[in-house]
């Protein structure tokens, strides 16, 4: 007989885990690309400053990597509990 996953524990790492991402995300984006921007200014990236190549491309690309990171954590954690699609 199969035993019944801990829902409780299950989604408790869920949540955190999305809580991570979502701190992860809000700190590249509006700590790095607005909040700090003046502060890295002044190191060149790609012939522009780090501050604006942050608001334009490093927050899209941090977000693609949070994506599967998140995809491949979640596929972890369903296994863990018993949950995952065979």
């Amino acid at each position: 007989m199969a035993q019944k996953p801990d829902n409780n524990a299950y989604w408790s790492a869920n949540l955190r885990l999305v809580t991570i991402c979502l701190v992860i995300w809000a700190v590249v984006s509006y700590g790095l690309a607005i909040l700090l921007r003046p502060l890295i200014s002044g190191i060149a990236v790609g012939g522009t400053d780090l501050g604006f190549w942050f608001a334009q491309q490093g927050s899209i690309l941090v977000f693609l990597v949070l994506i599967f990171f998140y995809a491949w954590r979640m596929n972890k954690l369903d296994k863990e509990h018993g949950v995952d699609e065979q």
